[in-house]
């Protein structure tokens, strides 16, 4: 979730979280799975993403293109299968726009059983979604399929708000990963969970997965809990 490892984090001083960002619990939502929302409201994550800016990279080709391309060379071309792996060229189409299907998100603690949060097909999950202790070390797990080409630059960033304050924004670089039939998996760094009665209590957050090209494959609006102990 991205929390400081100083006790009592999320007790930040008001005057440096202050934020007219809204909760995701206020804001619109997508309908689909893997929509993002459009919202007017400009976070400090969102004002990072229209900073970004775009380069003109040239035009796209297919798979299949870029192999035909340079059939001839042999060193290029060993070069792509090797960057490809074990593509099935069959199975991935004409299609121009790469594919992320986000399958399967864990929590991982020493000492725990695993957490596993499947993807609800709405894509935010209703209620409380999971529960940490205070206190306790944690890692995040990502399962996830890429079809049709290749995507570039594919990165997760999550937002945490408390009590309508926002008291964490991580942004972490997962890679660049080309189609194929079998699932990706990423583990995020260990961190560990602020302790103290100001740290417990609901927390609100959007986590969101996107490639060089702020395309948005999965955003989820959901809360969660830090208590004293686990819940079993």
């Amino acid at each position: 979730m991205g929390f400081d490892n100083n006790e009592g984090a999320a007790n930040t001083d008001v005057s440096e979280t202050k934020s007219t960002a809204k909760t995701p619990a206020d804001e619109e939502r997508g309908d689909e799975h893997g929509g993002c929302e459009n919202s007017v409201d400009a976070t400090e994550e969102e004002e990072e993403e229209d900073e970004v800016r775009k380069i003109e990279l040239g035009p796209q080709f297919t798979l299949k293109e870029q192999l035909e391309k340079d059939k001839d060379d042999e060193s290029l071309r060993r070069w792509k299968e090797q960057l490809l792996g074990s593509v099935d060229l069959n199975s991935v189409g004409e299609t121009l726009e790469p594919d992320v299907k986000i399958l399967e998100l864990a929590i991982k603690s020493p000492g725990r059983p695993d957490i596993v949060l499947p993807i609800p097909e709405s894509g935010n999950p209703k209620g409380l979604w999971f529960t940490l202790k205070e206190g306790s070390r944690y890692s995040m797990n990502f399962t996830f399929k890429v079809s049709n080409n290749i995507v570039s630059g594919l990165r997760c960033t999550n937002v945490v708000w408390k009590t309508g304050l926002k008291v964490d924004s991580t942004k972490e670089m997962l890679g660049t990963f080309s189609p194929q039939q079998e699932t990706y998996t990423h583990e995020m760094p260990e961190e560990t969970t602020p302790s103290g009665i100001f740290a417990r209590g609901t927390y609100s957050a959007k986590t969101k997965f996107l490639d060089d090209d702020n395309k948005c494959y999965l955003e989820i609006n959901y809360s969660f809990d830090i208590r004293k102990d686990w819940q079993s």
